[in-house]
């Protein structure tokens, strides 16, 4: 027993160093992997857009290594649009890098300090800035996509919809580059800011009130142009919801895939058993996500 137990920081090294061994756990938490930053070169607190004074970053990873021109993923934190940052998302995006994306998790303006639309127009002057830089940072700028959890998960829908819709653009720069995303992951996201559970919560709870600037019963124009169901087109990319067992039945987005059905746009669900809204924390969990996310992705920014 003592010779076994002698050989197990060896068997992790070696684990470690052949990529085997990616995540690392603590009472099944998702942690930080050594061996996956150690494959991954990173850009932190690049600026992406600019008002005023005030400005906003995003913090790139990309695989070390491989050249040339890499699919891209716009990653969102959430946090009701009120709060939480970037970094929040920094495990999606390194897990991404690792699998060959150029992957960036970005920062926007919460609730608190500008209220819809900011958020989204903040998202949509990310997705430009990679576009008007793809040459530089590497990344194919034809095939872009984004993921989200929660307020993440909204934005996410909200940016695979809404490309054209002049009031969501913004003056965050480079006004002659799209903003369009080629597929999307919205996960634990409402899509239906126009439903009679919206108009319950929005009146309830101060998180919808801070981001809409009122309720759905106030702000009805507001809330339709919020609404990711309201732009669905023909046009959209596809989508794969993601979302928690335990989770509101909302999230699960049956209108908006119903719709999108309809339109000939294709669609997905992965439902984690167990799981609840916040599910990154839980390794098992993480590990589901990003190999269902992987999964979606891949056919879609990889082909040729």
């Amino acid at each position: 027993m003592k010779r076994f137990l002698s050989l197990i920081p060896f068997l992790l090294a070696f684990f470690s160093l052949f990529g085997w061994a990616e995540n690392k756990t603590v009472n099944g938490r998702t942690k930080d992997s050594p061996a996956v930053l150690d494959r991954l070169h990173a850009k932190l607190n690049l600026t992406y857009a600019k008002y005023g004074d005030r400005s906003l970053e995003m913090d790139i990873y990309r695989p070390k290594g491989v050249w040339g021109e890499l699919p891209a993923v716009v990653c969102i934190h959430g946090g009701g649009w009120a709060k939480g940052n970037r970094t929040s998302h920094a495990k999606i995006a390194q897990a991404l890098a690792a699998r060959g994306y150029v992957a960036s998790t970005i920062s926007y303006r919460l609730s608190g300090e500008a209220p819809f639309p900011a958020a989204i127009q903040d998202c949509k002057a990310a997705v430009r800035f990679l576009r008007a830089n793809a040459k530089e940072l590497g990344i194919d700028a034809t095939k872009i996509g984004a993921i989200g959890l929660s307020a993440g998960g909204h934005l996410t829908a909200l940016l695979a919809t809404s490309h054209g819709v002049d009031e969501l653009e913004g003056e965050g720069g480079n006004p002659s580059f799209s903003s369009r995303i080629q597929a999307a992951v919205p996960m634990g996201a409402q899509t239906d800011f126009l439903s009679e559970r919206t108009r319950e919560v929005s009146k309830e709870r101060q998180i919808w009130k801070q981001f809409m600037g009122g309720s759905q019963q106030e702000r009805p124009k507001a809330y339709r142009l919020a609404s990711p169901l309201e732009h669905l087109d023909k046009d959209d990319p596809p989508c794969l919801f993601i979302t928690g067992e335990t989770d509101d039945e909302s999230t699960r987005a049956a209108k908006f895939r119903k719709r999108m059905s309809d339109l000939g746009v294709s669609s997905e669900i992965e439902v984690i058993e167990g799981a609840p809204h916040g599910f990154l924390t839980k390794q098992i969990w993480f590990d589901q996500m990003i190999d269902a996310s992987v999964d979606f992705f891949d056919p879609i920014l990889k082909r040729n």
